[in-house]
C-alpha cells in the first residue's frame, strides 16, 4: 500500500512523475480545477465580503471520491500542482474538496520548474505549505472577472444583442483591435517615388539627399524635374563610411515571446503553442520512458539556472566550436515585476539536440522543441560582428546625392543558430551578406541606368496573434497565463475574426467597444486594467488584502450598471441612419445589428417588416448578404400553413427566420433549418 498520495493536474504529468518515485508513492491527477463558481448564477455574496460560493464540478465528483479514498489509506499528501496562481489555487481547492486541514503536518506542497528525476526529488526535500497570498490573488481575479461578466453582459444583452459578453481583459483586447482598424480606415496614403541608380561594378544606390537635406519625391512631376537636372552629369564617390557593429541575441523565451515567435516562425496560434508546450513540459516517452523536455511554460522570467548555463556552454563548444562560446554567461534583465525565482522556458537537457528526439515527437511538437532549443543555445553564444558600409555618390555639382548601403557578416556568432522573427515580413539579415565594391572617396563611378518607381505609404498593419500578445504585455494587460485564453475568447465570441494571420474586428466589436468606452470607460481603459493587474500582484506578494481591492472597484461599477440600465436605450446604440428608402412603404431604412452583423431594416417597424442585407465590402457583410440572398431564393414560394399566403425571409436577433407576409393578421413564424455540411 502506498504511504504517500501525490496529486497533480493531468494524467500525463502523473505518468512522468510516477517514474521517478518508488512504490510508496501513488500519483493521481485532479484533471485540472475540481471546484468553481456555479454556472447558473453569479455565486458571489457581495454583502458578505464578496464570499465566493464554490461547487465541486459535476464531472469531478468521481475524481474527488477516488482521491478521498486514496487519501484515507495514505500517511502523507503531496500537492504537486503547477507553481503559479492557478496551480496554487488548484492545490487549495483540493484540500477544501477533500476536507483536509492545510495546517496538518501530513500535508505538503511541492513545486518545481521541470519534470525530471532530480527536480522532483529536490522538491520533495523542500516542501512548504499552500501559499494563501497566491491563492487570494487567483481568487480575487476570479471574483473580479465574475462580477464584471455577470453584471455587464446582461446589460449588453438588453441594450445591444442577446448572447454578448464583456470582460476586464477581453474587452481591452477587443478595443486594441477596433482602434487599429479605425486607424486603417482613416489612413490616407501618401505618394512617394524612389530613384535608384545602378552603377558600374553592379551596385545600386538610392537618391536620398539634396544640399545635405533628406528628400523623397512626392510625385512624378518632381521626379522628372530631378532627372532633368542630373541628366548627363558625372558621378563621384563623396563619402565612404565603414564601421563594425555588434548584434546581441534575444533573451531566452518567456511565455509571451514563445507565443510570438511560434506565431511568426511556425504559424501557430497562441492556444496551439501553449497546448504543445504543455505536452513537452509534462513528459513524452523518448525511448526510456516519459521525460519532461522543457521547463514550465508559464513564466515571465528570463533567468537560466547555473546548471543550464554550464550545459549550454558545453553544447556550444562541442557543436559550434570554442570561438562561439562566452567566457562568462550572459545575463538578461527581466521586466519589472517578473518572478525572478522562476526560470525562462528552456530544454530540460540541452544535450538532447532536436534531431535526437525528433522520432519520438509529432511534427509540431518537434518544431516547437527545436525553436526552444535554438533560442536557448543562441542566447549564450557570442555576439555577431557586422561590417557595415555606406557609400555616398554625388551627382556632379547639382547637390543631389545617392547612397548605397551594405553589410558583411564578419563573425556570425549566435546568428549561426537563431535569428529572431519579425511581426510583418521576413527575418532580418536572413540572406546574410550584402556586398558593396571597394571604393575610395573622390573615385569616379559610371552610371549604367536610372530607374524610378512609384510607391504609397501603407496603413498600420492589423494585429496578428503575435503582435496582439506583444501589445497586451507592453501595456501590462494580463499575465503569462491569460494571453492565450484572452485571444481564444475574443475570436470564439465573434468579436474578432482571423483573416489569414491578421485579426479583424466584427461589427459587433465596434458597437460594443463604443458603448463601453462611452459608458464604462474604466473597463476598457488599458491603464486602469494594468493597475488592477498590479494590485493583484500586490495581493500575491501579501502587500494588499483582496476584499478591499474588490470593493473599491465594485461599488462605483455596480452603481454605473444600475444607472445605465435605466437610461440607455437600445435604439440609440444599435440603430444607424441610412440613405436607403424602403421600397415597400417609402419610410427610411435604418442599419441594425443582428447576430450575423449589420442589416437594413425599415424604420416603419412593426407596421412594415421589410429587412434586407446591408451590402458592404467587409467579409462579414458579404457573407451575410450572400447567405440571406441564397436563403430567399431557396425559400421562394413557401406558403403559410395557417393562412396560405407567402412566407418571407426575415432577420431577427437569433438570425434568419420565415414570417408570414400576412402579418399582423397572421403571426405564423417558422425557423429555418439549414444543413451545415458537417457530418456528425
Amino acid at each position: 500500500m502506498a504511504k504517500n498520495l501525490v496529486i497533480v493536474e493531468s494524467p500525463a504529468k502523473a505518468k512522468t512523475i510516477s517514474r521517478f518515485l518508488g512504490k510508496e508513492y501513488k500519483v493521481l491527477a485532479s484533471m485540472g480545477h475540481v471546484r468553481d463558481l456555479p454556472k447558473s448564477k453569479m455565486g458571489i455574496e457581495v454583502e458578505k465580503n464578496f464570499k465566493p460560493s464554490y461547487l465541486i464540478s459535476p464531472d469531478k465528483k468521481k475524481v474527488i471520491k477516488q482521491l478521498k479514498d486514496e487519501y484515507k489509506k495514505a500517511e502523507h499528501l503531496w500537492l504537486a500542482t503547477d507553481e503559479d496562481r492557478e496551480g496554487e489555487a488548484i492545490g487549495w481547492h483540493l484540500l477544501e474538496a477533500l476536507k483536509v486541514d492545510p495546517k496538518k503536518t501530513d500535508v505538503k506542497r511541492i513545486v518545481f520548474h521541470e519534470i525530471t528525476e532530480g527536480a522532483i526529488k529536490k522538491a520533495m526535500k523542500e516542501p512548504r505549505s499552500v501559499d494563501m497570498d497566491v491563492v487570494d490573488a487567483q481568487q480575487a481575479r476570479r471574483v473580479l472577472d465574475r462580477l464584471v461578466g455577470y453584471e455587464l453582459s446582461p446589460l449588453l444583452w438588453k441594450k445591444v444583442r442577446y448572447g454578448l459578453s464583456a470582460g476586464r481583459v477581453q474587452s481591452v483586447a477587443v478595443r486594441f483591435v477596433v482602434e487599429r482598424e479605425r486607424e486603417i480606415q482613416a489612413f490616407k496614403p501618401d505618394e512617394y517615388w524612389k530613384v535608384i541608380g545602378t552603377f558600374e561594378k553592379t551596385f545600386e544606390a538610392e537618391l536620398q539627399r539634396h544640399e545635405g537635406k533628406k528628400i523623397l519625391p512626392g510625385n512624378e512631376k518632381e521626379v522628372k524635374e530631378i532627372l532633368k537636372k542630373i541628366k548627363g552629369v558625372d558621378y563621384k564617390v563623396s563619402k565612404v563610411e565603414e564601421k563594425q557593429t555588434k548584434r546581441n541575441p534575444a533573451p531566452p523565451f518567456i511565455t509571451s515571446t514563445l507565443q510570438q515567435e511560434a506565431s511568426r516562425k511556425l504559424g501557430f496560434s497562441v492556444k496551439k503553442t501553449m497546448v504543445l508546450a504543455q505536452q513537452l513540459y509534462e513528459g513524452i516517452d523518448v525511448g526510456s520512458g516519459e521525460h519532461g523536455l522543457i521547463t514550465y511554460m508559464r513564466t515571465d522570467s528570463v533567468n537560466l539556472s547555473n546548471v543550464a548555463l554550464k550545459a549550454a556552454k558545453k553544447v556550444i563548444e562541442k557543436e559550434y566550436g570554442k570561438e562561439f562560446a562566452l567566457d562568462t554567461p550572459r545575463k538578461f534583465k527581466g521586466k519589472k515585476g517578473a518572478q525572478e525565482a522562476h526560470e525562462a522556458i528552456r530544454p530540460v537537457d540541452l544535450s538532447l539536440k532536436p534531431e535526437k528526439v525528433e522520432k519520438y515527437l509529432d511534427k509540431d511538437q518537434f518544431r516547437l522543441y527545436e525553436l526552444v532549443w535554438k533560442r536557448t543555445i543562441a542566447c549564450q553564444m557570442k555576439e555577431a560582428l557586422l561590417d557595415k558600409t555606406a557609400i555616398d555618390i554625388a551627382a556632379g555639382d547639382t547637390g543631389y546625392e545617392f547612397r548605397a548601403t551594405g553589410q558583411v557578416i564578419k563573425f556570425p556568432g549566435f546568428m549561426e543558430v537563431y535569428l529572431e522573427g519579425k511581426d510583418h515580413g521576413e527575418d532580418e539579415l536572413k540572406d546574410g551578406d550584402n556586398l558593396l565594391p571597394k571604393l575610395s572617396e573622390g573615385e569616379d563611378v559610371d552610371l549604367n541606368k536610372m530607374e524610378t518607381t512609384q510607391h504609397f505609404t501603407k496603413p498600420p498593419a492589423r494585429y496578428t496573434e503575435a503582435s496582439l500578445v506583444k501589445k497586451l504585455e507592453s501595456e501590462g494587460i494580463g499575465r503569462p497565463s491569460t494571453y492565450a485564453p484572452t485571444i481564444h475568447t475574443i475570436i470564439a465570441r465573434n468579436y474578432v475574426e482571423k483573416e489569414q494571420k491578421t485579426l479583424r474586428p466584427t461589427d459587433t466589436a465596434f458597437v460594443v467597444t463604443d458603448l463601453l468606452v462611452e459608458h464604462f470607460a474604466n473597463i476598457v481603459d488599458h491603464k486602469f486594467t494594468a493597475e488592477m493587474e498590479d494590485k493583484l500582484d500586490l495581493v500575491e506578494e501579501g502587500k494588499q488584502k483582496w476584499v478591499p481591492m474588490i470593493r473599491e472597484f465594485y461599488e462605483p461599477f455596480h452603481k454605473t450598471i444600475v444607472e445605465k440600465d435605466k437610461t440607455l436605450k437600445k435604439e440609440d446604440i444599435v440603430n444607424e441612419e441610412s440613405d436607403e428608402v424602403c421600397e415597400k412603404c417609402g419610410e427610411k431604412m435604418v442599419i441594425k445589428l443582428g447576430r450575423f452583423g449589420k442589416f437594413l431594416s425599415c424604420s416603419g417597424y412593426p407596421e412594415c417588416k421589410n429587412a434586407k442585407p446591408l451590402e458592404g465590402d467587409t467579409k462579414e457583410e458579404k457573407e451575410e448578404s450572400k447567405e440571406l440572398e441564397a436563403l430567399k431564393k431557396k425559400m421562394n414560394g413557401k406558403k403559410c400553413d395557417k393562412c396560405g399566403k407567402e412566407m418571407e425571409v426575415k432577420v431577427g436577433r437569433f438570425g434568419p427566420f420565415l414570417g408570414c407576409s400576412g402579418y399582423p393578421e397572421c403571426k405564423n413564424i417558422t425557423s429555418i433549418v439549414v444543413f451545415s455540411g458537417v457530418k456528425c
